[in-house]
C-alpha cells in the first residue's frame, strides 16, 4: 500500500464559467465546527439562508431554500416538482442549457415544444408568443435568463409577462444570473427558479438555491401522479425546511457548505444587492476594454451581454492552438478561463467575472497573462 498525503491543491485565479474565486472570509466559514443536520443552532441558520435568499431572489415567497446539490440538481427539482407526464411545456434553447431543461421535462414525461434560437442571441419574444398562442394548453415556459455557454441575456421581464397572460408557469434558470445582474422573482412574475452556490456568490459549488411561488406550489399540491424523484419532491424536502417548530428528517445537509453558503449571502447582503450588480458592469466594461486593445472581440451583442460571463471570439490564426492557450494560462499564470461547449467549441473562450473574481485585480491578471501568452505563441 502506498503512502499518501493531504492533498494542497495549488492557488489558482478561476475566471472561467465557475466555480468562481471562492473568498478568505467564505474559506474561514467553512471550518468552522461541523454541528447536527437537526442541531437548533443549525436550524437558526437554515432560517437565516432562507431570509438572505429571499432578499437576493427579490422575493417574498416562503418557499426559498437551497436544495443539497448543483444546480443542475435545481433544474431538475423545479421540472419534476411541477410537471406531470402529458404537461406540455414551451422550452427556449439558445445554448447548452436550454437544451438540458428539454431534457429534463422529457425525462418527466413532459412534451416539449422548442422555441430554438441562435448560441449568443437572446430568447425571440416574438418566437415565444407565437409559440404559447400555438399551444394554449401549454402549463409551463421554461427558459435560461442567463445561459452560461454563451454569456446571452434574455429579457425575463418580457418572458414572464407573455407566460402570465396565456396563464402558464415560468421555469426559469439563474445559475449564472444571480447575484450579478438584476434578478426580480416578484416584480417579473417568476413561478419557480433555481441557481448555482459556485457563481456569483462565489461559495463553493455543491448547492442550489431555488424559489416557488404560490402559483407553482398549487400546482404541485394539485399533482394526479407522484414526483418521480423521492430526493427531489418539494413536499418531503420541505418538512426539513419549512417545518414549523421540530423539522422532520429528510436528508443529512452538507452542514460547513452551508456555512459557506450563509457567509458568501451575509457579503452580498453587506455590499448591497445593486452595488453588486453595478460592480459586475464596471468590471464587464474594464475587461471588454482590455480585449479590445488585443484584438479579441464578442460573441454577444452589446446590449445583450452578460457582465459576468464573457463570451469572446478567438482570433482565427489563434483557433488552432487555442486549448494549449488555455493550458499555458493555467500552468504559467494560474489563471482559469473556459473553453466554448458544443458549437462553439473551439470558436470562443469564456472569461468569467463572478462574485468575489469580478475585481480590477483578476482583470489585470487576465489581461497580462493573455497578452503575453498569445504573444508567444
Amino acid at each position: 500500500m502506498p503512502s499518501f498525503n493531504s492533498f494542497m491543491p495549488t492557488p489558482k485565479t478561476l475566471m472561467g464559467p465557475g466555480p468562481s474565486d471562492v473568498s478568505e472570509r467564505v474559506l474561514a466559514a467553512l471550518s468552522r465546527p461541523t454541528i447536527g443536520h437537526l442541531d437548533p443552532e443549525f436550524v437558526g441558520l437554515m432560517d437565516e439562508i432562507k431570509q438572505l435568499l429571499r432578499y437576493a431572489f427579490r422575493t417574498e415567497n416562503q418557499i426559498t431554500f437551497p436544495i443539497s446539490a448543483p444546480g443542475s440538481a435545481g433544474m431538475e427539482a423545479c421540472v419534476v416538482n411541477l410537471i406531470e407526464p402529458g404537461d406540455k411545456v414551451v422550452v427556449c434553447i439558445n445554448g447548452v442549457f436550454g437544451g438540458r431543461m428539454k431534457d429534463n421535462v422529457e425525462r418527466a414525461g413532459g412534451i416539449p415544444i422548442i422555441v430554438d434560437d441562435e448560441w449568443g442571441r437572446p430568447v425571440s419574444i416574438e418566437k415565444v408568443e407565437e409559440a404559447l398562442a400555438r399551444v394554449p394548453d401549454a402549463v409551463a415556459l421554461g427558459f435560461v435568463h442567463a445561459e452560461t455557454s454563451t454569456g446571452v441575456r434574455s429579457d425575463a421581464e418580457a418572458l414572464c409577462g407573455l407566460a402570465k397572460a396565456q396563464g402558464c408557469l415560468t421555469i426559469v434558470d439563474a445559475v449564472t444570473s444571480l447575484g450579478g445582474i438584476p434578478l426580480k422573482l416578484d416584480e417579473w412574475g417568476v413561478d419557480a427558479v433555481y441557481s448555482g452556490s459556485q457563481k456569483c456568490l462565489s461559495a463553493p459549488p455543491g448547492l442550489s438555491p431555488v424559489s416557488f411561488s404560490n402559483r407553482a406550489l398549487e400546482k404541485v399540491r394539485s399533482r394526479k401522479s407522484i414526483v418521480q424523484s423521492w430526493f427531489l419532491d418539494l413536499t418531503l424536502m420541505l418538512g426539513y425546511w419549512d417545518g414549523a417548530g421540530e423539522r422532520s428528517y429528510h436528508h443529512t445537509a452538507p452542514i460547513n457548505a452551508m456555512y459557506g453558503l450563509h457567509e458568501s449571502l451575509v457579503m452580498l447582503s453587506d455590499e448591497g444587492l445593486e452595488a453588486a450588480w453595478s460592480r459586475h458592469r464596471e468590471m464587464h466594461l474594464l475587461l471588454e476594454q482590455g480585449l479590445a486593445r488585443l484584438g479579441i472581440n464578442y460573441l454577444v451583442p452589446a446590449e445583450h451581454r452578460l457582465p459576468q460571463l464573457n463570451s469572446v471570439l478567438i482570433p482565427a490564426h489563434l483557433q488552432n492552438q487555442e486549448a494549449e492557450i488555455r493550458q499555458r494560462l493555467l500552468s504559467e499564470h494560474k489563471l482559469e478561463i473556459g473553453a466554448g461547449l458544443g458549437t462553439l467549441a473551439g470558436k470562443i473562450w469564456r472569461i468569467g467575472l463572478m462574485g468575489h473574481g469580478a475585481s480590477r485585480k483578476n482583470i489585470e491578471l487576465c489581461l497580462g497573462a493573455m497578452e503575453e501568452v498569445i504573444q508567444g505563441t
